[in-house]
């Protein structure tokens, strides 16, 4: 009788035993949150429509035109800055206006920055 308890106990432990891994398995998620690419075409095209024109935007842009691709990846530091800035301080873009761009649409322009200046 405590041959068989045992037998089965050895049983049960070596049934249980078997899907326990002393080794992680490998996976790609590393605990970080997985960073959107940024395109220009999906994603910052539109805000430079949407927030610089019409003096960034040709055929009546006045200033430095930003309309392009090729542009405003030639710019992008510029742009930064500029859109960084609080509207008092020399500089300040967007020109004219009283308030700030929203700090998400600025985190648009800093993340396409960092995800490599994709265009689409």
């Amino acid at each position: 009788m405590i041959k068989r308890i045992g037998f089965f106990l050895l049983l049960s432990g070596l049934i249980f035993f078997q899907f326990c891994s002393g080794s992680k398995k490998n996976t790609t998620d590393t605990g970080k949150a997985k960073i959107k690419t940024v395109t220009y075409a999906a994603d910052v095209a539109p805000l430079i429509s949407a927030k610089c024109s019409p003096c960034h935007i040709a055929p009546s842009g006045k200033k430095k035109l930003l309309d392009t691709y090729a542009f405003a990846k030639e710019n992008i530091d510029e742009m930064i800055s500029r859109i960084q800035k609080v509207p008092t301080e020399r500089g300040f873009m967007p020109f004219k206006k009283t308030e700030k761009l929203t700090d998400s649409v600025i985190n648009v322009f800093v993340a396409w920055k960092n995800t490599g200046l994709t265009e689409k």
